[in-house]
């Protein structure tokens, strides 16, 4: 365990076994008024989690606890018609199509800023492909689409990467990993955002063992609820007693201990803030925040928040089951009685009169085909009761109720929709329609596209922290070749991640198609000599969906690649002779652009100004000699 450095003086007053135990009450009282502030939320994120699922016969109770009700007579149906589930379905489907194109903004012109932006979203990409991330961001939406809220944690784990030499010792990497509602306790939940709150505390049932093996230190387990956090016995999960319908109630783990992390922003007494860890009545770790990820390397929270439906004034945003749950309660039972009513209308009510029949022998058989009826002399014979059609207020309201569904969800499933396939609707009002209908989809896509660029920015902050050793990393190249690079954090000099696509929820596949054979019938592809460069081919091979079909290197890349070799190599003093096979107008324009950069006019000297000139005069020479040639063969 460590202890804050800017504590000593406190240390030396106060005894250190009465500081820790001080410390750990401090933080469990915290955390226990944040349960309490919090429980309204939780048990609303347990019901929609129920009802997607299809256990849609339950509410949240005056305790609190989510509470299922039976049925008031033994002959009630009570099916679940879920529209919930495929809603849901609906919006992940289109969601996951918001990947967004990200660039870096150079820290300034200067030629060596605008390389390493280029290198820096060269790292970005290299991690969104080791860490996986597109499928960290399908599971954060699928948190923030049924709870509201989701979050990603952003840290450096020194347990990563390759080894530092013959040693065993890592040289550290990012993780990220996407936390539930369920794990974040903010200080209000009246703050609308993270940085809006002085602290934050994440908290997290651990196995004794792994506690044990992170922090060293021995912890009493006991039987935890891993939604509320609380210490139970009691444990629902799995089917109900009709054996099809999955529900969540509680969910408990054995020999567990919650592990409680609170973060506190910088502050007068705390100027580079506080990490604390507590786990029973233990005090695992307490320093300041370890990480330099807030805006001009300033120390924050590793979290990142996303939302689905921005509540406004509120830490939690809000989810499309909390607005469809009502309507469903609704569409389940006119379902239901409309079944019943059927029912009632093909099995029949029998009037008997009393004593006239053996009704113990008619309930069980009914009126079956060929029964012999028996009944009493004098008496009237059994009959059914007249009855009506079903009402047709029963399908008024069912596809009132539908609609209603899908207008409170924002999406609409136009192949469903008939209508608006109809012949008499033209191709350029039915893709309008697909587009208002991809609209309401547009401020959650917006939440997403704000949570990846925060991301990156989490990424390239913690690698100028950390990454002091050179490391490799791989990324596929504009040509689709595999580009292999090392960096560290000298490399990364700007964070500022800005977006190069706009709309990704209403951009799809066929027009991105449509629009890219477009620009090449209208030529907007091709080069001055009306030509379809390799590099351009293979982009546009990736933007038709085809991904990268050749590893073939554009000869003018590599001729670049090689003049900004060469640019490097005259600073540090060599002589470098100019080939026959050098592309010399690509090798003449990044030798001047270099020389007309801050780097050249800081280091260069006379002398070493006059061996670059000399170097783009022979370019210049031999490009005369080569011009020459060809007009002789013309």
């Amino acid at each position: 365990m460590q202890k804050m450095k800017s504590n000593n003086h406190i240390l030396s007053v106060i005894d250190e076994g009465d500081f820790e135990k001080k410390l750990v009450d401090e933080v469990k009282k915290d955390f226990e008024r944040r349960q309490f502030e919090r429980r309204s939320f939780e048990s609303q994120w347990q019901l929609n989690m129920n009802f997607l699922m299809g256990n849609q016969y339950c509410s949240i109770g005056n305790t609190g606890e989510i509470e299922e009700f039976e049925k008031q007579f033994f002959w009630q149906e009570r099916e679940v018609y879920n529209q919930i589930a495929p809603i849901v379905e609906i919006r992940l489907a289109k969601l996951q199509r918001v990947r967004p194109s990200m660039a870096i903004a150079p820290a300034s012109n200067d030629e060596k800023d605008l390389k390493t932006a280029k290198l820096s979203k060269k790292i970005v990409s290299s991690v969104y492909s080791k860490a996986l991330i597109s499928s960290k961001i399908n599971e954060a939406t699928r948190w923030s689409e049924i709870c509201g809220t989701s979050f990603y944690k952003v840290i450096w784990n020194n347990n990563l990467g390759n080894e530092l030499g013959d040693t065993n010792k890592k040289i550290g990497d990012v993780e990220i990993d996407v936390l539930s509602p369920f794990e974040i306790y903010p200080e209000s939940s009246n703050c609308e955002n993270l940085e809006d709150n002085r602290s934050i505390i994440h908290a997290k049932a651990y196995h004794v063992d792994v506690i044990k093996n992170i922090w060293g230190i021995e912890v009493e387990g006991e039987e935890v609820n891993v939604f509320t956090l609380d210490a139970t016995n009691k444990t629902i999960y799995g089917l109900d007693y009709n054996g099809y319908t999955n529900k969540i109630m509680k969910t408990t783990r054995e020999n567990h201990a919650i592990v409680i992390e609170k973060y506190e922003l910088p502050s007068l007494e705390f100027p580079n803030g506080r990490l604390i860890i507590i786990a029973g009545d233990k005090l695992l770790h307490v320093d300041e925040l370890p990480f330099k990820n807030g805006v001009d390397g300033e120390r924050g929270y590793p979290f990142i928040k996303q939302v689905s439906c921005e509540n406004l004034g509120c830490f939690w945003g809000n989810s499309v089951i909390d607005r469809i749950i009502p309507v469903q309660r609704a569409y389940n039972t006119i379902k239901n009685r409309k079944h019943e009513y059927l029912n009632r209308l093909s099995m029949g009510i029998l009037t008997v009169e009393d004593g006239s029949v053996d009704i113990d022998n008619l309930e069980e058989d009914g009126l079956s085909p060929g029964k012999v009826l028996v009944y009493r002399q004098g008496s009237q014979a059994p009959k059914y009761m007249a009855n009506t059609s079903v009402p047709l207020d029963f399908s008024y309201e069912e596809d009132k109720l539908l609609n209603e569904i899908m207008l409170i969800s924002g999406v609409s499933d136009l192949i469903r929709d008939q209508s608006a396939f109809s012949s008499n609707i033209s191709g350029v009002a039915l893709q309008l329609l697909i587009e208002q209908d991809e609209t309401r989809l547009s401020t959650t896509a917006e939440q997403i596209r704000d949570a990846i660029k925060s991301l990156a920015q989490h990424i390239l902050r913690l690698y100028k922290q950390f990454a002091s050793a050179p490391r490799l990393c791989k990324v596929v190249g504009d040509n689709g070749d595999i580009e292999v690079f090392y960096f560290n954090s000298s490399d990364i000099t700007s964070d500022d991640v800005i977006f190069e696509t706009q709309n990704d929820i209403t951009e799809t596949l066929a027009q991105r198609r449509t629009m890219v054979f477009d620009l090449l019938n209208a030529g907007l592809l091709y080069d001055e000599n009306g030509k379809l460069s390799n590099r351009m081919r293979v982009k546009a091979l990736d933007l038709l969906g085809f991904g990268i079909w050749e590893n073939s290197q554009d000869l003018n890349e590599l001729h670049t690649k090689k003049a900004s070799s060469e640019n490097l190599a005259f600073l540090e003093g060599k002589k470098l002779e100019v080939l026959e096979i050098d592309a010399h107008d690509l090798h003449i324009a990044e030798h001047i652009a270099f020389m007309l950069s801050k780097e050249f006019g800081e280091r260069a000297d006379k002398s070493m100004t006059e061996k670059m000139l000399e170097h783009i005069r022979t370019h210049k020479k031999m490009r005369k000699i080569e011009q020459d040639i060809e007009q002789k063969g013309e």
